[in-house]
């Protein structure tokens, strides 16, 4: 046998060990349950939880008789995994969240560049990657909660006035380490320069009321409890509060208040980021793979990710999640969203420098 067979019959066999064998157990499974005559298949690599994604999928299998096969995990754990398969990876899609992390990946060389139209229509050039490697799926905005019993709104204007000496231990955040951080960072460098972020984030910083702690659940549920009167944390997580079978995250909901900030006229507006996939670099369900992230834009798609998710569409037109839609409509910030990705290695560095732990 030359070398040259014997290379791709050993590719073949690497193919077959790192992936295939979870994907045909999940194909199979679905072929039996549904009766379905597929014409293909797409294979997912998915950071979002299946219960967030997998009704859609499965929508998206029955309409379109295509087998999607799904497996989740962390964003990281999967980036990497990507990596470390290489062209042998079984996967045509990868879904996370975060701007940031799409940039990883594109920069990780483990997505292609795609065009479609359907896409290019439906999702705004700054919610999707300026050279088609990833699109965004819904949005989520990153913004200011509040106790009313300690703040009044009238107090409240922009993430820039969170540096402020009046708001000194008064202000809970999660860790640099956070990816929406460093996202929201990124922004402001965006929008005010790398010397008036720097300063702002030594501002928050001295204004903390403790070590930055937890994730943005933990944040809201410390304003509830008095630990601090405002924090900053992402939409669908106070959403999801809303819509808890816990009476106690319920009352959470109902004590601490959205604000969104920089609204005034010549505010940029709310800072805003995505969850979002592209096609892998080694993607062999090419066709299907483009057809399911149109799917995934479609006005049935997107209302349904507002009503489960508490996400907002990416898509004009569609209303806003329900246990949100009490705040109203803001204007959010427009700056391409790849340039959160291009920021985020300064954005780290002030953060590290200012003593965000």
């Amino acid at each position: 046998m030359s070398v040259k067979l014997c290379q791709s019959v050993e590719k073949q066999r690497r193919k077959s060990v790192l992936g295939y064998v979870g994907f045909a157990a999940l194909a199979s499974s679905l072929l039996l349950s549904t009766g379905l005559q597929a014409k293909g298949e797409v294979n997912i690599y998915s950071a979002r939880k299946e219960s967030l994604i997998k009704p859609a999928l499965d929508k998206f299998s029955e309409q379109n008789d295509v087998v999607v096969n799904l497996i989740t995990g962390s964003a990281d754990a999967l980036l990497s995994r990507l990596k470390a398969e290489g062209d042998a990876s079984p996967a045509d899609i990868f879904i996370t969240v975060d701007a940031g992390r799409l940039h990883r990946a594109k920069a990780a060389g483990v997505l292609k560049t795609i065009h479609s139209d359907v896409l290019s229509a439906n999702i705004p050039s700054h919610l999707r990657d300026s050279d088609g490697y990833w699109f965004g799926l819904s949005q989520r905005a990153r913004v200011i909660f509040y106790n009313p019993q300690e703040i009044s709104a009238n107090d409240l204007s922009t993430y820039e006035d969170l540096a402020d000496s009046k708001w000194k231990g008064r202000i809970c955040v999660r860790s640099s380490a956070n990816i929406y951080n460093q996202s929201l960072v990124a922004s402001m460098l965006e929008a005010d320069g790398r010397e008036k972020t720097q300063a702002w984030v030594k501002g928050l910083v001295s204004n903390l009321a403790r070590p930055p702690f937890g994730g943005d659940v933990d944040l809201l549920k410390a304003v509830s409890a008095g630990v601090c009167d405002l924090t900053l944390a992402n939409t669908y997580y106070y959403g999801r509060l809303g819509q808890s079978d816990s009476a106690d995250e319920r009352a959470v909901y109902n004590k601490v208040k959205l604000f969104w900030p920089n609204q005034a006229d010549g505010e940029r507006g709310a800072h805003v980021n995505v969850s979002g996939a592209g096609i892998t670099a080694a993607a062999t369900n090419i066709d299907n793979a483009t057809l399911l992230l149109e799917f995934l834009t479609n006005k049935e798609s997107q209302a349904w990710y507002a009503h489960v998710n508490n996400e907002y569409p990416v898509v004009k037109g569609i209303g806003a999640p329900e246990m949100l839609a009490p705040f109203g409509t803001f204007r959010a910030d427009t700056i391409s969203l790849s340039q959160l990705g291009e920021n985020n290695r300064e954005a780290v560095e002030i953060m590290d420098v200012a003593g965000w732990k």
